[in-house]
């Protein structure tokens, strides 16, 4: 199940929000579980209101906003921590039941919960008999 979600993630606009700028790409890290698969990216920083999590068309997207307020008179001298717009793109499986995905965010580290769609269980169909049309 986890060779269907391949990164498309990289410094590269891939979203009508992020087309005029280059953003940053947040590392995820992704593992299977029994009920389906997890990713946890580390977004310290991150406010879940600078947050968007969205599924089209099989493709999970998060993009957000790093926010890092410096005081007024405040001239940065160096940096590490990255500041300003991320996206991260990713296709999913047919496997995963979009309906049941769950975000958590806390600490800085976001987890999602992609589990995998429930099989149909097989049934028996009654036939009936009838006038044939």
């Amino acid at each position: 199940m986890s060779e269907n979600i391949p990164s498309m993630g990289g410094a590269e606009p891939v979203d009508p929000r992020t087309a005029q700028r280059w953003v940053r790409t947040p590392p995820i890290d992704i593992f299977e579980t029994s009920e389906g698969l997890v990713l946890r990216a580390d977004l310290p920083g991150v406010a879940p209101e600078s947050l968007e999590l969205q599924v089209q068309d099989n493709r999970l997207s998060l993009f957000g906003r790093v926010h890092a307020p410096l005081e007024a008179d405040a001239q940065i001298l160096h940096q590490e921590y990255r500041v300003g717009d991320f996206v991260r793109s990713f296709i999913l499986s047919d496997d995963v039941d979009h309906d049941r995905i769950r975000a958590k965010l806390a600490d800085g580290v976001l987890e999602l919960t992609l589990p995998r769609a429930r099989k149909a269980e097989p049934r028996k169909i009654v036939v009936q008999g009838g006038e044939p049309s």
